[in-house]
């Protein structure tokens, strides 16, 4: 039902499922983990007014699991991207998961997913520094003109290489004269 992705590493996609609803991903040597992307894979999706909050856990042998709201993602929202590096450990809030014991080593992380109402998943507030920027948000930075910058029109370059292409074929010498 779910996917884990963490950049250079293989994909998960067989997350241990800790309850009816409610599944986590182990995620080794969390150190060097920037970002971990959740996704649903297509093949069953949400009962009609669910969704799934997508949690975080260190490790901590001293305070135990701490699990801190990252987001969720839906039927219309099969996909996410999660910030982890700026966490810190220990801080964290309410969560469904209870004093659920879940096998972990010193050095793993845990990604959750629990199946909730969306009435309730629209109302909880994520973690600080764990959302990563929309695309579009991106794309209409990218876009912004520069006023040192000069843009030329898509098409002006398509006409230069049209004629360029012409004069090629009739004369293949044309540009050493």
């Amino acid at each position: 039902m779910f996917g884990c992705l963490v950049a250079g590493r293989l994909v998960q996609t067989d997350p241990q499922q800790i309850a009816g609803d409610k599944f986590v991903f182990n995620l080794p040597d969390y150190e060097n983990v920037n970002h971990v992307v959740v996704f649903m894979l297509g093949t069953v999706p949400f009962p009609a007014g669910m969704g799934g909050a997508v949690y975080f856990s260190f490790p901590d042998p001293v305070a135990g699991q701490v699990w801190q709201l990252l987001g969720f993602i839906t039927n219309d929202k099969p996909s996410a991207i999660f910030k982890i590096s700026q966490l810190k450990p220990g801080e964290g809030g309410e969560h469904p998961f209870g004093m659920m014991t879940v096998p972990q080593l010193a050095s793993m992380a845990q990604v959750g997913v629990s199946i909730e109402p969306l009435e309730q998943l629209v109302q909880q507030t994520p973690v600080s520094g764990a959302t990563v920027c929309a695309v579009d948000s991106f794309m209409q930075s990218q876009m912004t003109p520069n006023p040192s910058e000069m843009f030329i029109p898509a098409s002006s370059i398509l006409k230069w290489y049209e004629n360029f292409q012409r004069r090629m074929a009739q004369n293949p010498h044309f540009w050493k004269t």
